[in-house]
């Protein structure tokens, strides 16, 4: 077992109180490492460094913020198997190939947030007076807090940091409780490629006690968060009464539409990648599965198929589909969920139940009621609720009987039943011909209504973590 220091202001420290938690690997409950138990001091000192790291990195050109987003891509390309690979693996339950992924996806939101630094685009427009000119430019925000998940703790924590920091911003990074590892390793490396010291800070802790702070601080000109819907009501509630910026992406119940056009073999193939990968520990996991009538039966023999077919074994063992829940009350939920709605009426086609340690089996449900919490809340786990539709409309119909709408996708060959679809149904995203877990490193990613607010990727991001600034000059009379 490891002491793991966190990192404030470029050096690595203990918590002021000298507390610590202990990091587990939910696949053999093995304690990782000792990380700080961070508290209000902890994160003042953060906020502090933070704001003034800002000074020195708004300061730079936007070609040398470019040039640190780079080789901190470099970095990642050359070292990331060694960097955070097996740390991936025993911190988060990723299987070796999610955690592959993970890497090659950060390598590609470096790149990208690099070029982002060049395109803080601004305006003018005319004025009837033209003694008058106008200016619109943009400005980074100061000190950005940052509260990422665990359940893609290296990619989703890149995208909320490379982003801010292409248009000047400082960080304080509090991951997940469940994670911190890889944080620290990822300050440490954008420390790294040259990042000024002061510019990021990684407070590890829990989040009334360190979450809270950072949220709350003064110093702290906004919030982004990644993670469930009732912490970003909390985060936002907060937010909103001092007037800060946030970025809130949020939980999800995301809808895929199988037409009566679709294979269904092909269908149910790319619902079970949608639904089982990282065992449903995604936000925009396809959750809820809507089959025209017409193909049910063959689309729910083949998904029954696809789930009992899953290898579930060792973590780096190629093979391994998906590996555990984060942790015990994680896998309290699923099977509340699960067993609430056979209570209702639903039927439980494969699955429902423990495989072993922290592992649930891969689980479809048939018809669970409309009012249960498996269809109506993210139950974050491997569970997918699978119902028939009479028509379009229909289908339309109940995607839309959601307090979410994060991502949601649509299995056809008529591109005109998708474009329908796609315009109809109220989500951040519509993914036609694929399943609803989607990823661009330049696509504007996030929802609607209980799946949060603001968007993260390319420029979308980047303006999010910008200020918009009118300026106007007096030119005065022509000489004459």
């Amino acid at each position: 077992m490891q002491i793991q220091d966190m990192l404030i202001g470029g050096e690595a420290v203990a918590a002021v109180g000298g507390t610590s938690f202990a990091v587990t690997a939910p696949a053999t409950g093995e304690v990782l490492a000792q990380v700080p138990r961070a508290g209000a001091t902890d994160v003042d000192r953060a906020v502090k460094a933070a704001g003034r790291g800002f000074e020195a990195w708004f300061r730079l050109r936007p070609a040398e913020r470019e040039a640190a987003l780079l080789r901190a891509a470099e970095l990642v390309a050359a070292e990331g198997q060694a960097r955070f690979l097996d740390t991936l693996i025993d911190e988060s339950g990723s299987t070796i190939a999610k955690a592959r992924g993970e890497i090659a996806y950060t390598v590609d939101l470096l790149r990208t947030a690099a070029g982002e630094a060049r395109r803080l685009y601004g305006e003018t427009f005319p004025n009837d007076d033209p003694r008058r000119m106008s200016l619109v430019i943009r400005e980074p925000l100061g000190v950005v807090g940052v509260v990422s998940p665990y359940n893609a703790p290296l990619s989703l924590l890149t995208k909320m940091c490379a982003f801010p920091l292409a248009a000047g911003n400082s960080l304080v990074i509090k991951p997940s409780e469940e994670t911190p590892l890889t944080a620290i390793a990822f300050g440490r490396l954008l420390l790294d490629a040259g990042v000024p010291a002061e510019a990021i800070s990684v407070v590890t802790g829990f989040g009334s006690e360190c979450g809270a702070e950072l949220v709350n601080h003064p110093g702290v000109r906004c919030i982004a968060l990644t993670g469930s819907t009732n912490t970003g009501i909390a985060v936002g509630q907060a937010g909103l009464s001092k007037m800060r910026r946030m970025q809130l992406e949020l939980g999800g119940k995301s809808a895929l539409l199988v037409l009566r056009d679709a294979d269904p073999q092909q269908a149910a193939k790319i619902a079970a990648q949608g639904i089982f990968t990282h065992s449903g520990q995604i936000c925009m996991a396809n959750s809820r599965i809507v089959v025209a009538r017409e193909i049910y039966q063959p689309f729910i023999a083949a998904l029954k198929s696809e789930a009992e077919a899953l290898y579930l074994g060792d973590l780096r063992d190629e093979r391994t589909a998906y590996g555990p829940l984060i942790n015990g009350r994680a896998v309290e939920k699923v099977l509340e969920h699960v067993h609430e709605a056979v209570a209702g009426g639903a039927e439980v086609l494969t699955g429902g139940e423990i495989l072993h340690g922290l592992v649930v089996k891969p689980t479809v449900l048939l018809n669970p009621p409309r009012t249960s919490r498996a269809w109506r809340e993210e139950s974050f786990g491997p569970v997918a609720s699978v119902v028939a539709a009479d028509d379009l409309e229909q289908a339309i119909e109940i995607a839309n009987d959601s307090d979410y709408g994060l991502s949601a996708a649509v299995l056809t060959n008529n591109i005109q039943w998708g474009l329908h679809a796609a315009r109809r149904i109220a989500s951040g995203a519509v993914h036609i011909g694929m399943h609803a877990f989607q990823s661009n490193a330049l696509a504007p990613i996030g929802g609607v209504g209980l799946s949060g607010m603001g968007r993260s990727g390319g420029h979308y991001s980047t303006e999010e973590f910008t200020e918009v600034k009118w300026i106007s000059v007096d030119v005065g009379s022509l000489p004459r």
